[in-house]
């Protein structure tokens, strides 16, 4: 992963059209919401309560120094009891102005421009065009090399980013049809967490989250998602 890149910047900025700066996939927002909640869960932040039919739990309040982070961290906190993983994840995707936060913090590191542009000359609506490939370049290049290849031991957070933009049908965007065909049975390794360290215990269980809600994406979303992603 690039440097200092969260994983919930890596799906926004997966789901950006580097020239147009609109945004693209179905699910963007729920693959957001389970990347903060992925982040949180490798930061030692919450924990996956096995013993309270796994419902979510906060370990450590303590702020990670990431305003996105601390206030889904904070939301947590303040519920009134413990929640499974899917609730969660529909809360956290209805953080206001999820995208445009994420994307205005790209924008902050200077990885895309924030504008504003008429539709039709009468609306407003923001774009966020990419200035610096260099940081989406690496992430798809990473993600390629592990889906491509055979090799054990996979970083996390590459894992975890597999899984979120398969959820969010954004893998189409760094591979092509007959790639993903081909290796259907690696993302599939790499969706269970088979090719991560078993010692890193968070990481699994964020891999294993990530994978959740892609199979409870489409259903979280039926009732709002009327159209297939577009693409760039």
């Amino acid at each position: 992963m690039p440097d200092n890149l969260k994983l919930y910047e890596a799906i926004v900025l997966l789901a950006l059209c580097e020239e147009k700066g609109t945004m693209n996939g179905a699910y963007v927002e729920y693959a957001t919401a389970a990347a903060l909640a992925a982040e949180l869960l490798m930061l030692g932040r919450i924990k996956v309560d096995d013993g309270n039919n796994e419902k979510i739990a906060v370990v450590n309040d303590s702020p990670t120094g990431d305003s996105l982070l601390d206030e889904a961290l904070t939301m947590i906190l303040d519920a009134k009891r413990q929640y499974e993983l899917e609730y969660w994840v529909e809360k956290l995707a209805g953080i206001k102005d999820l995208k445009h936060k994420v994307a205005q913090a790209l924008a902050t590191d200077g990885i895309v421009a924030s504008e504003k542009e008429k539709v039709l000359w009468l609306f407003e609506r923001r774009v966020y065009p990419e200035v610096n490939p260099e940081p989406e370049e690496q992430l798809r290049q990473e993600m390629r090399n592990v889906v491509l290849s055979d090799g054990d031991e996979i970083e996390p957070r590459i894992a975890i980013v597999v899984a979120l933009a398969n959820s969010a049908a954004l893998l189409p965007q760094v591979f092509t049809k007959q790639e993903l065909k081909d290796r259907k049975q690696r993302i599939k390794q790499l969706e269970k967490g088979e090719l991560v360290s078993k010692a890193a215990k968070e990481a699994v269980q964020a891999i294993e989250a990530a994978v959740m809600i892609a199979a409870i994406m489409p259903a979280i979303t039926a009732a709002t998602v009327t159209s297939s992603p577009s693409s760039c």
